[in-house]
């Protein structure tokens, strides 16, 4: 991301999550009515110890210095998770974790190690992406459950897109948007550990130009690792279908995620996906 891009999330980051929270949550009395929710800037900066002039700039998306020890007062004043603290730091210090786009590299490979986990989880539908949200991996029960993936063109297979473009996915989820939000709250967070990769302002440009339901949810700035997150689908064949989603990092240098989606306890679905996988026959992957 360039550095008037960089400067603009964080403001956006800042207000968003400054509007979050109420005056009585911050130790803060609720006072005279107020024209915005959640607490002032100055009040921000009351609790951060800093200068109202100060933070201000900052939250204006001015070009300041900042340290982290300051950070860290403002993260603490924000009541950021340990998510949203590592987004602050990368905006604001403009760190990061790699420079070079994976778009100059080739597609990230499967080991045949992590292909076996893939197909040892028969019953819970797992995928596999990269740090742009490419779908580099699947297994069969992921192909009965959202779509085959096979007959998608690999340059098309980016779970973000995917989501805003294939309505099996639009009738899939019974919360759309909730499911969606799982999803870019991910991709915001690799969006600031990897500032320097110019990719994803591209790719963010090309989203809120094809589809205005994008920008207004990627305007939230929800940032997280790692959801956990119970998920109901309405799936055409089977019906009601209950899914823990599980987002697990996997070790190496391709930065490759795995989610799975654990058939929820006590619940029918794992033997629903039995039935439509048996019925359906396995699927070419």
């Amino acid at each position: 991301m360039n550095h008037e891009a960089r400067l603009k999330a964080l403001s956006t980051f800042l207000k968003l999550q400054r509007a979050k929270i109420q005056p009585q949550a911050a130790g803060l009395p609720q006072g005279s009515r107020r024209r915005t929710p959640g607490l002032r800037r100055e009040e921000v900066a009351q609790l951060a110890g800093v200068s109202s002039t100060w933070y201000t700039w900052l939250e204006q998306g001015r070009d300041i210095k900042v340290s982290s020890s300051v950070l860290d007062c403002i993260a603490s004043a924000l009541q950021l998770t340990g998510d949203e603290r590592k987004y602050l730091f990368s905006l604001a210090m403009e760190t990061s974790s790699a420079g070079v786009s994976l778009m100059e590299q080739p597609q990230a490979q499967i080991s045949p190690s992590l292909q076996k986990i893939l197909d040892e989880l028969r019953f819970c539908p797992t995928i596999i992406s990269d740090r742009h949200c490419q779908i580099v991996g699947w297994n069969e029960a992921a192909s009965h459950v959202f779509l085959n993936f096979k007959e998608i063109p690999v340059e098309d297979r980016n779970m973000i897109q995917l989501l805003f473009t294939r309505k099996e996915f639009n009738r899939l989820a019974v919360n759309w948007e909730h499911f969606v939000m799982g999803f870019l709250s991910i991709f915001r967070a690799y969006y600031g550990q990897y500032v320097e990769d110019e990719w994803y302002d591209t790719f963010v440009k090309q989203m809120e130009a094809a589809d205005p339901r994008f920008s207004a949810l990627w305007q939230q700035s929800q940032v997280s690792s790692a959801p956990e997150v119970l998920i109901e689908f309405r799936h055409a064949k089977v019906g009601k279908m209950l899914f823990d989603l599980t987002s697990l990092q996997v070790q190496g240098s391709s930065d490759l995620r795995c989610s799975i989606y654990t058939p929820a306890p006590e619940s029918s679905t794992e033997s629903k996906l039995t039935r439509l996988m048996d019925r359906s026959g396995p699927s070419a992957l």
